[in-house]
């Protein structure tokens, strides 16, 4: 399957053979509530903050190189990844004893940066409008390797929708699952899986207010651009939807929750205090959104945050817990 034509969602089948492709290399990471009560609300927290790598990614990364053959991978892969992605990517090429390189954009955080280093990966750091750039084109002029994109390959999302088999599976009464949106990868893989199993489930993105492209598209109608600002909450948003992610997104995402950075970094600090959980900007947004009065006419009953990473510069963690928004 080619996401850069019309597609409407991932197979079932392909996300069930991206669990036995990564069942060996991923933690099934728990779900459990959150230590927090909101009336007519139930809220639980799917801890993808506890893999290998501290994100999610492992998983669409390790289905993707599953995917390829020994003679795709001789020269190695590349990405391009704000950090995440990159090093899901990393963990996996250094599994199999191939070489990674990683198109990173400048603001990307020491955190993830070191991360990257210490699992072997290689890095090019570029200016957010050139990485943007080979994420929109899928390729980076001179480097070797075969190029998976962080966001558009089909294994990669069916790789993410496992989070969904495992949600409806340890909690099959789930009325309401958040994710947060970055490029459509994670969404796109959880809600293929989830509304699959539990037709009646709705699925929403979770986007903060300096950046998120997606609301602006969903109300517009098509993809657009948004004027995008760099914040602490560097594992989400963008500066526009991509044209090959549209139709996806267009049709498995229910809405998009915009919160802001203070509620972001409320959770961040919230999350830490009751459930002894340390989460990411992008992993906490979903939290924000959930425990949002914006949003209360939408959600109810059993509602799955899926916490994203925990990958957070420790000055920035600091600041949180303070009641500042991390600069």
């Amino acid at each position: 399957m080619d996401l850069r034509t019309p597609t409407d969602n991932i197979p079932f089948q392909s996300i069930t053979a991206a669990k036995d492709n990564i069942e060996e290399s991923i933690i099934r990471t728990p779900l459990i509530p959150l230590n927090y009560n909101v009336p007519g609300k139930q809220i639980y927290l799917k801890l993808e903050n506890l893999q290998p790598i501290g994100s999610f990614k492992i998983r669409g990364a390790g289905n993707a190189l599953a995917n390829l053959s020994s003679e795709e991978l001789k020269d190695g892969v590349y990405t391009a990844s704000a950090g995440n992605f990159a090093q899901g990517l990393a963990w996996n090429a250094r599994e199999r004893g191939i070489p990674c390189n990683v198109v990173v954009p400048d603001h990307a955080p020491v955190t993830k940066l070191e991360a990257i280093k210490r699992l072997g990966g290689d890095i090019v750091k570029v200016p957010f409008d050139k990485w943007w750039e080979v994420i929109q084109t899928h390729q980076y002029e001179g480097m070797k390797g075969k190029f998976i994109h962080p966001v558009c390959d089909p294994a990669v999302i069916a790789g993410n929708g496992t989070i969904g088999l495992e949600i409806v599976e340890d909690l099959p009464d789930v009325d309401v699952v958040i994710c947060p949106y970055g490029g459509g990868g994670l969404i796109s893989g959880v809600s293929s899986a989830v509304k699959s199993l539990r037709t009646n489930a709705k699925v929403y993105a979770c986007e903060v207010e300096t950046a998120a492209p997606l609301k602006l598209s969903l109300d517009l109608g098509k993809p657009s651009t948004f004027n995008y600002i760099a914040s602490f909450v560097d594992g989400m948003g963008g500066k526009s939807v991509l044209d090959s992610m549209w139709p996806l997104v267009s049709n498995l995402v229910d809405d998009s929750l915009v919160v802001t950075l203070q509620e972001v970094a409320d959770s961040v600090k919230l999350l830490a205090e009751r459930n002894r959980v340390v989460a990411e900007g992008a992993g906490a947004a979903t939290v924000a959104a959930a425990l949002s009065e914006k949003f209360s006419d939408r959600l109810s009953g059993n509602i799955v945050c899926v916490i994203s990473g925990g990958n957070i510069d420790t000055n920035k963690l600091i600041q949180a817990l303070e009641g500042k928004i991390p600069q």
